[in-house]
């Protein structure tokens, strides 16, 4: 039984960074003009940070839309689902697994 349960937790965690990377390398591109990669904690606010700006937030949106097949409600546009590359990998697993 514990190993289906490590098996398990491999396979979220194996999706947390994915996701996880693919969020730190579009904003890397699109909004820090970087080749460097997302030099920023897990846990950065974009918006205090000053990583995106409102138009920014509407762009973000649209990619995590279409690149991870989910629709955000109005009521999700917050920034406990969005402000950071923890909250919004952990909102997109969320939504893609039917908790929220």
């Amino acid at each position: 039984m514990a190993t289906i349960d490590t098996e398990a937790r491999r396979t979220v965690l194996e999706t947390y960074d994915a996701v996880a990377t693919k969020i730190r390398d579009y904003l890397s591109r699109n909004f820090l003009f970087s080749d460097q990669g997302f030099t920023y904690e897990e846990d950065a606010s974009f918006l205090e940070l000053g990583i995106i700006d409102s138009f920014g937030f509407m762009e973000l949106l649209h990619w995590v839309e279409h690149e991870f097949g989910i629709s955000v409600a109005d009521d999700e546009l917050i920034p406990d689902n969005f402000d950071s590359v923890r909250k919004l990998s952990s909102f997109i697993l969320d939504k893609q697994s039917g908790s929220t």
